[in-house]
């Protein structure tokens, strides 16, 4: 599984580079919604959200990515909108008032936790598609040697309570797997960005890897759940592919932003 696991990041990261590269930026949205899409839907049907929320909440989400790529400056009023939608649906679909606020507060922050979480990647993308292929780049090669050194070496446990698997080595691996993916990306395709900032960058996404990865674990222990779905035989969901890319995106656009490689 793991030499499977390395056979599908390098076939896929060409595939990105290709898409992303050679493709308008309309297309990398596309497949942002697409993603989204699926995740979401797991995400409410791990909380049991079903039926007509589960559903608006769904579209919701969608909508909140075009609105984003169109005209950002409208993001917070759909935002706020799609709350107060799933607020009163969920006062006449469902007569009884117990776990509303359960139910709400679930479709509520799904739309923040995946859709809200990837808008960061279209602004990357819109930058330059080349910020994209080092984030995931730097993310895969991150989880791969998180993976690969845990399991080779690792005994003391990182967070039993919440990923019994996960070790302190595993996860210091990640960190210089973020690292090695980021300096890869650097001699591939980013000569002009200093071999220092790479490092930094990459160290950030393989530390936020892990939180994101550690985050959906709670996620799917406080459902009672081993996969956000078992879409992908012996993988388990799209949430569990995306867990960590929902965090480094962020905190990898924040960093840019600081260093001043964004305007």
């Amino acid at each position: 599984m793991h030499l499977k696991r390395l056979i599908i990041a390098f076939f896929l990261l060409p595939v990105l580079y290709i898409y992303t590269m050679y493709l308008p930026a309309e297309y990398f949205l596309f497949l942002i919604v697409f993603f989204s899409t699926i995740a979401l839907a797991e995400f409410y049907t791990m909380f049991r959200i079903k039926g007509l929320l589960k559903y608006a909440g769904i579209v919701c989400g969608g909508a909140l990515l075009f609105v984003f790529f169109i005209a950002r400056e409208f993001f917070t009023d759909i935002l706020l909108f799609s709350a107060l939608m799933i607020m009163g649906l969920r006062l006449f679909i469902k007569r009884e008032p117990e776990a509303s606020l359960s139910d709400i507060a679930c479709a509520v922050f799904g739309l923040l936790y995946i859709p809200g979480l990837l808008t960061f990647q279209l602004s990357l993308d819109r930058a330059d598609p080349r910020w994209i292929i080092l984030l995931y780049a730097s993310v895969w090669a991150a989880d791969s040697a998180a993976l690969y050194i845990g399991s080779a070496i690792g005994k003391r446990k990182l967070y039993k309570e919440i990923s019994p698997n996960k070790t302190v080595a595993g996860a210091v691996a990640s960190a210089f797997g973020g690292i090695i993916g980021a300096v890869f990306i650097k001699v591939l395709i980013m000569h002009h960005i200093p071999l220092h900032i790479m490092m930094i960058l990459g160290a950030a996404v393989g530390i936020t890897t892990v939180i994101g990865d550690l985050v959906e674990s709670m996620f799917k222990r406080d459902a009672g759940v081993k996969d956000s779905s078992n879409l992908v035989p012996a993988h388990g969901g799209v949430l569990d592919k995306l867990d960590g890319v929902l965090f480094a995106g962020p905190v990898f656009y924040w960093l840019c932003i600081s260093l001043r490689l964004l305007q």
